[in-house]
């Protein structure tokens, strides 16, 4: 984790007294559980909840020694507890407390994620509908196509996330589960109702079978889930980063009073967030292929996947966090510009509206080959000149066309307009309005 793109709420779920303090709470519900059935006594549970504690420092300094983070903690825990304590992790394996534990984490940083994209979704919606007209070009291969509108590009980066949200709802429900089964998950030295009364405890449904540990493809995939978000977070950023350049400048990064864009250039101003985005988002997709990696354990357990998972579950939870946030605030104080996306769509002498013209003459019984053969012999003429000559003026003094479409007809086919007529519908489907 890089101080540089963490925020606190995220980052506490991972620090070591927040663990421990969910370790503690599964040993002491456990323990409840144990007492209800009779199998401790429950002046034993009772004084683990009122006499527990633990310090940090000196688990980290009898495991030095024991060489075992769960035993560690337990006999600190027992230093504060007294003899009582003896009845604590009956019949349970470390595993039990780490995976259980992980689950916890890992539904609380959910939890943080889908805040993230509520507040992203707002803004997007917001900007959306702000520019649910504006004129721009869309491109393909980089190159001019069709006019669309400002607002639709960000339509469509809403239904995105969107559509990330269900995944993360989804993913955070698969890997939300509680296994308190002991060794190889026979339940054979614990009574399966502890398990029951833990996970309720914690928010936490049952893994119906387990091994020694919960199966990793949950794991593999919540965390291919963040990585499909961090696309969708590059895949806009790199939008943004398109259109800020200055031969388009359509759009452009917020830059606020004082800042500076280059160390060496006075002028420059740079997409430094958007770039960032892009680095962002290639680490939370690296921490995919490990977790991947981790669903093939040797038979009931190993434990290869340990030391994967103190890496990349705080910090692809802790990166795509920041990187959420991020976004949101570009696209928040994103700068629109629709006059110079008006300049851009009519750079080309109008192009943009040589699929109509084609469209409007085989309409009128040219053939498709022919009609495509007139439009474009027209259109590379615009192309040559750097759209300082005219699509309309050329296809209308072009007697093959002409002869087909008058020029009343060519006329219709340039009106920009028309390329909008369904972003109503459209803005219906994403927006349920």
């Amino acid at each position: 984790m890089v101080p540089r793109y963490a925020r606190p709420a995220m980052t506490a779920i991972w620090e070591p007294e927040s663990k421990f303090r969910i370790w503690f709470e599964i040993e002491a519900h456990a323990t409840d559980a144990l007492a209800e059935l009779g199998v401790v006594p429950k002046e034993a549970a009772r004084a683990i909840w009122e006499r527990g504690a633990f310090e940090v420092e000196r688990i980290d300094a009898i495991e030095a020694e024991v060489k075992h983070d769960v035993i560690a903690f337990l006999t600190n825990v027992a230093e504060h507890v007294g003899d009582e304590a003896r009845f604590m992790h009956q019949g349970m394996t470390s595993s039990d407390v780490l995976d259980t534990c992980l689950a916890v984490q890992l539904a609380r940083a959910s939890d943080i994620l889908i805040e993230d994209l509520d507040k992203l979704l707002e803004v997007l919606k917001r900007r959306a509908y702000e520019h649910k007209l504006t004129p721009t070009i869309g491109r393909s291969h980089g190159i001019h196509a069709e006019p669309v509108t400002f607002g639709l590009k960000l339509a469509q980066a809403y239904a995105e996330f969107a559509r990330n949200r269900e995944r993360l709802v989804a993913a955070r429900k698969d890997v939300a589960t509680c296994a308190i089964s002991g060794a190889v998950g026979t339940f054979a030295n614990i009574d399966p109702r502890v398990e029951e009364h833990v996970a309720e405890k914690l928010g936490l449904s049952v893994e119906p079978t387990s091994t020694q540990v919960i199966p990793r493809d949950r794991h593999a995939m919540y965390f291919a889930t963040l990585g499909v978000i961090a696309s969708s977070i590059e895949r806009l950023a790199t939008e943004i980063r398109h259109l800020q350049r200055t031969e388009v400048l359509e759009a452009e990064e917020y830059f606020s009073p004082g800042q500076k864009g280059s160390s060496a250039m006075p002028h420059k101003r740079n997409p430094v967030l958007t770039e960032n985005l892009t680095g962002l988002a290639r680490m939370v997709r690296g921490y995919v292929t490990p977790a991947l990696e981790n669903v093939a354990l040797w038979h009931e357990r190993d434990i290869s996947h340990s030391s994967v998972e103190r890496y990349i579950g705080p910090d692809a939870t802790i990166t795509l966090d920041f990187a959420l946030a991020r976004l949101t605030g570009v696209m928040d104080k994103l700068v629109i510009y629709p006059e110079r996306m008006q300049k851009n769509l009519d750079k080309m002498g109008g192009l943009v509206h040589s699929q109509r013209v084609l469209l409007a003459l085989t309409q009128a019984g040219v053939s498709r080959e022919d009609a495509y053969r007139l439009v474009q012999r027209n259109a590379m003429k615009v192309w040559e000149s750097d759209g300082q000559l005219s699509l309309l003026e050329l296809l209308k003094a072009d007697p093959e066309v002409s002869a087909a479409l008058s020029a009343e007809e060519i006329e219709d086919r340039f009106d920009l307009g028309y390329h909008f007529k369904n972003v109503d519908t459209i803005f219906a489907r994403v927006f349920g309005e």
